[in-house]
């Protein structure tokens, strides 16, 4: 079962490659919140009940709720167009984010150990970078925000992919970053709205001291 939820949230990367609404990609968002929270539920069993406790809170609570309607807010209060207009085709997106997936399952198959689950690792590694290639080929600067999100959600697999351990440790680091430059960019957007009116990036060299 948890195969298949690594699976979908890699679909989640190819569907992202190829919308176009900024809606699409905070539902997109929101639902792997809810992946990594069953995900969580699956395969961390064994860990301290408080610390799984705490993972299943904020994985659903922070990734699939607050985050997403955070970010849906910004988007309407700024009225940002809804058009997510990347600087690169679709097809291309969709063929390098596929190319990233294949990448990283031929590296993990130059692993030769037990610790590591390499299904995780493949997945954790596909997010990451699709996130930050997603980040350089997209143009408004809230999108950025939603796909530094998808980059955290990859660390928080590849936090899982070393065992039962780490995901507390890692995972409460990573989040307590992403809320900070989520805030921090938010303020950072809203400044860029009253400017631009849509938040693109092309904009930024209007923006004086």
């Amino acid at each position: 079962m948890t195969d298949i939820l690594l699976i979908l949230f890699s679909i989640t990367l190819f569907y992202f490659a190829i919308a176009n609404r900024l809606m699409t990609y905070v539902n997109i968002v929101a639902l792997q919140g809810v992946i990594i929270c069953a995900i969580a539920i699956l395969s961390l069993r064994e860990m301290n009940i408080i610390n799984l406790a705490t993972i299943l809170l904020e994985t659903l609570i922070v990734k699939a709720i607050a985050m997403p309607a955070f970010i849906r807010h910004v988007i309407l209060k700024n009225k940002i167009t809804r058009e997510a207009e990347p600087s690169v085709p679709n097809y291309v997106s969709l063929v390098i984010t596929t190319t990233i997936v294949i990448v990283t399952f031929l590296i993990s198959q130059s692993f030769e150990t037990k610790i590591l689950n390499k299904t995780f690792f493949v997945t954790a590694l596909s997010g990451i970078f699709s996130g930050l290639y997603f980040i350089a080929t997209r143009r408004k600067v809230i999108t950025h925000v939603i796909c530094y999100v998808i980059v955290e959600n990859g660390a928080f697999i590849l936090s899982m992919a070393m065992g039962n351990e780490m995901p507390l440790m890692v995972n409460l680091g990573v989040i307590l970053d992403v809320l900070v430059n989520v805030f921090l960019l938010a303020l950072f957007i809203n400044k860029v709205g009253d400017v631009t009116g849509d938040g693109d990036i092309a904009h930024l060299n209007k923006l004086k001291d």
